[in-house]
């Protein structure tokens, strides 16, 4: 093997190639083809999206997972740990399971000789990405446990990132924003077509947010695939029951399900369209009303409006572009606050800043602002002059990093304040690492 712990196959393949992210198939799936040439071994889920698909993929594992079948599912970033991104049966795979699949990917790239026998023609040494390597590691790792049932969250876009390999037996679009502009492209419309990528001919695509771009129906019409729409091919609205809502879809209907236990009523836009994937799985995978309720239930995922409880209050929030923070804003609006609402922020500097804080300004008494010591971090005082930008009164302090920044939100904050530590997962993440 060519190292022998985790951190160190993670640390090479951050320097293995000549860029971070190349979107693109060809490499990838020439190297999982020398591994695996047969079809998956059980039902395929893929989810894609702006926001919501960390949501929507953590209601799938759990109610499946309550519905007693075995799942594999992957996801990225991770908050802690790498092992956070690949799950077998809703449990982090150990350090040693990554690393032997990390080993079967480099013998793969470079073509020894036991993959000869499913080998492309070229014979070619294959150079990836570190995200390549782990969705490579992740769909290696299932193939061989063979589960009842693989979810799949896509990285960026959808139609030319890794997960896309393998063709989804059921589709899952979430909210379609603006974000990662770079790569996907500036308007609703074109992001949508990369998002759309992960549809197949005559297999459902769900869509789950009400408000749907055109070409989101217009690549399913060129496709081929089943388009299934909220508000016309299926719908939730609120119960008459405290904190209850019914879902609809035909004849169909499921009522009185409680509200899982993720904050904020757009997650009942997530939840509406994963029961829509699972009824269009019913004859392979059945799952039953009493299964679904108990998988709302029981759902959790770290850093989306996770309040820490304590005086002043914690709220972490992964929320990192204008619509997530839309959602972060009323949320914090539905909490009665005895103080004031103060912020820890540190973003990526190719986020829309100007667009996204606007939302949150309103909201705020007072920002400490951080230097993201990550790729793409962006400095303090670059968002401190888009805060400034948006309102010159705002109330601003600056710090080289995320731990200082919260130690000077701690120690002037007043009983009553809460302190909202947002703007990206490595912001989430330095802040689980103090322990917050």
């Amino acid at each position: 093997m060519r190292f022998s712990t985790l951190q160190e196959w993670l640390d090479w393949q951050e320097g293995l190639h000549h860029s971070n992210i190349e979107l693109g198939l060809e490499r990838v799936t020439k190297v999982f083809r020398r591994m695996h040439s047969s079809l998956p071994p059980c039902p395929v889920i893929t989810v894609a999206g702006t926001n919501g698909k960390g949501s929507s993929v953590a209601l799938l594992e759990s109610i499946y997972q309550s519905a007693g079948y075995q799942t594999g599912v992957y996801t990225s970033p991770h908050l802690l740990r790498y092992n956070e991104r690949i799950h077998l049966n809703a449990e982090e795979v150990s350090d040693n399971m990554i690393c032997e699949a990390f080993e079967r990917i480099d013998q793969a790239r470079l073509n020894h000789a036991e993959f000869n026998n499913l080998c492309d023609e070229d014979n070619e040494e294959i150079s990836l990405t570190y995200f390549e390597f782990g969705t490579l590691a992740a769909l290696d790792i299932f193939f061989r446990a063979m589960p009842d049932l693989i979810i799949l969250e896509v990285g960026l876009g959808g139609r030319l990132d890794v997960v896309n390999i393998i063709d989804a037996d059921v589709a899952l679009i979430t909210s379609i924003g603006i974000d990662h502009t770079a790569w996907l492209g500036n308007d609703r419309e074109t992001i949508a077509v990369e998002k759309a990528g992960i549809m197949r001919k005559a297999r459902p695509v769900v869509y789950s947010s009400p408000d749907m771009p055109n070409s989101i129906s217009e690549t399913a019409i060129k496709v081929g695939a089943r388009l299934l729409q909220r508000g016309k091919d299926f719908s939730w609205k609120k119960g008459a029951g405290y904190a209850a809502w019914d879902w609809q879809s035909g004849t169909q209907q499921r009522t009185a399900l409680p509200q899982p236990n993720l904050r904020g009523e757009h997650q009942l836009d997530n939840a509406a369209g994963v029961l829509m994937v699972i009824e269009q799985l019913a004859d392979r995978l059945s799952v039953n009303q009493k299964q679904i309720k108990a998988g709302l239930l029981s759902v959790s995922l770290p850093g989306r409006f996770q309040c820490q409880p304590g005086d002043p209050m914690h709220i972490l929030d992964v929320a990192h572009n204008e619509s997530s923070m839309v959602c972060l804003a009323e949320l914090l609006s539905l909490q009665v606050c005895g103080g004031n609402n103060v912020a820890v922020l540190g973003m990526l500097e190719d986020k829309a800043h100007a667009e996204a804080l606007s939302v949150m300004l309103p909201k705020i008494s007072k920002w400490y602002v951080a230097d993201l010591d990550v790729p793409r971090g962006a400095k303090s005082a670059q968002l401190a002059a888009v805060l400034q930008g948006l309102d010159e009164k705002t109330r601003v302090d600056c710090f080289s990093g995320v731990e200082q920044a919260i130690q000077a939100a701690d120690s002037e904050a007043k009983s009553g304040d809460r302190i909202i530590i947002f703007g990206s997962f490595y912001t989430v993440e330095f802040a689980l690492q103090l322990g917050i």
